[in-house]
């Protein structure tokens, strides 16, 4: 082809917009340095025992946040925050990512990806990306490229997976509700010639507070393709790390499942009460207030409804099932409750009683605050090499009540309604 001469008038037209562009960047770097200032969070660091040796595998830092998509902010939703648009969130977005400092990034509620690629590739992280069909925002993992390269990844869409190996395909799945939520992971290997890797899995589970069940079935799908994915890409005798937003508290039947604590009976009768099936799967149903959205978050109900009690036809799980379909062999270690801060203010047990024989009662006691919800729906979960025991080097210590009063996000505090969690983990050998 040949080349296209310009005239001087179409040259300085092609100045001005480059001008023109420099200068909006010039200006949106601005705008992030002045709204960039974020509430300031100790490390708290282990005094590990001198005896405790490390496994082989380097240490691994590791961050994971809910950014709070900007197609998902609403005034009525936030009524307390005093920074809802893109520019005034923007640069604390960046800022809480990049400060982390972390080897590994799981990031949810991704949006407006064009802005924030190029923070992540100028800071020296390559990523990966997956939203499930018609979602507007997705789940992002980002690694640094001088540590690490990435072996290959794999996005579970949870609406089209199986949770019994035979059957119609609607029976199979055993799904109560089409969410497109999806579960995004990564195999990393180091290249610093060691063949160490590493299994990176981060998700956004359905958020409706009463699909308890829709919940335990898709986090325990996520546990069983991420061993899958591990085996299958050689990463057996590797860790592996599920970081995201779950949407449920510690207190909810799919936690106590994945740690290994056995279901108590109030768990067992919120998944049989959500045992039922949306209207998004069998649409023969009558929806009585003119909403069937599949899984809109912008949704403030709190109760079911457009739905009916599952029959034995669909396919849903009961109890016994369920619990089997956890028996893996497999338990998750929760890095903040395994942490066991010393710190009860900071803690999930501080104001929700947990028996001392159950896990869950050091997670952070917030990890989701607004004017109209305060609850802990994130984790850090890791599974340990096999003979390998998880040591918690260190973590960003949870803010106080205080600090997220009245709701975040909020200018000079958090940029998204929930606080990012950084850990810094390794392994040593078990004790016999």
């Amino acid at each position: 082809m040949p080349l296209q001469h310009r005239s001087e008038d179409q040259l300085a037209i092609s100045r001005k917009r480059k001008e023109k562009n420099v200068g909006r960047s010039a200006n949106v770097d601005a705008a992030n340095q002045n709204n960039g200032k974020i509430l300031p969070r100790r490390w708290l660091q282990a005094n590990l025992d001198e005896t405790t040796n490390l496994h082989q595998l380097e240490a691994l830092k590791v961050m994971t946040w809910n950014m709070l998509a900007q197609t998902l902010v609403r005034r009525e939703l936030f009524p307390a925050s005093d920074c809802l648009k893109a520019s005034q969130r923007e640069g604390m977005l960046f800022n809480e990512i990049i400060r982390s400092n972390a080897d590994v990034i799981c990031l949810q509620e991704v949006d407006r990806l064009e802005r924030l690629t190029p923070i992540l590739e100028s800071s020296g992280y390559s990523y990966a990306f997956a939203a499930g069909p018609q979602k507007k925002h997705g789940c992002l993992i980002a690694f640094r490229t001088a540590q690490f390269e990435k072996v290959s990844d794999h996005t579970v869409l949870y609406d089209d997976a199986f949770v019994h190996p035979e059957g119609n395909s609607t029976y199979r799945k055993g799904s109560s509700f089409r969410t497109k939520n999806v579960g995004l992971m990564i195999a990393l290997r180091r290249i610093d010639g060691k063949s160490e890797r590493v299994v990176i899995a981060t998700t956004h589970l359905f958020w409706h507070p009463r699909y308890s069940y829709e919940r335990a079935r898709q986090a325990g799908i996520l546990l069983r393709e991420v061993v899958a994915f591990r085996d299958q890409m050689g990463c057996a005798p590797w860790p592996c790390i599920i970081a995201g937003d779950f949407n449920f508290t510690p207190s909810d039947a799919a936690y106590s499942l994945l740690v290994g604590d056995d279901l108590l009976p109030e768990q067992e009768t919120e998944i049989c009460a959500s045992r039922v099936v949306h209207v998004t799967i069998d649409p023969t149903i009558e929806i009585i207030n003119g909403r069937s959205t599949e899984g809109d978050e912008g949704d403030p109900d709190r109760v079911i409804t457009n739905a009916r009690q599952a029959n034995a036809e669909d396919g849903l799980l009961d109890i016994e099932e369920m619990v089997q379909f956890y028996q893996t062999g497999i338990t998750l270690t929760s890095v903040y409750d395994h942490w066991a801060s010393a710190e009860p203010n900071v803690t999930y047990g501080m104001r929700v009683p947990v028996h001392p024989s159950r896990r869950g009662r050091f997670e952070p006691i917030y990890t989701s605050y607004t004017h109209y919800w305060k609850t802990v729906l994130d984790y850090i979960f890791v599974i340990s090499p096999a003979g390998y025991t998880c040591e918690v080097i260190g973590i960003l210590e949870p803010p106080l009540e205080g600090d997220l009063t009245p709701g975040i996000p909020r200018k000079g505090v958090c940029g998204s309604d929930h606080i990012s969690l950084v850990t810094r983990i390794g392994w040593s050998a078990s004790k016999m």
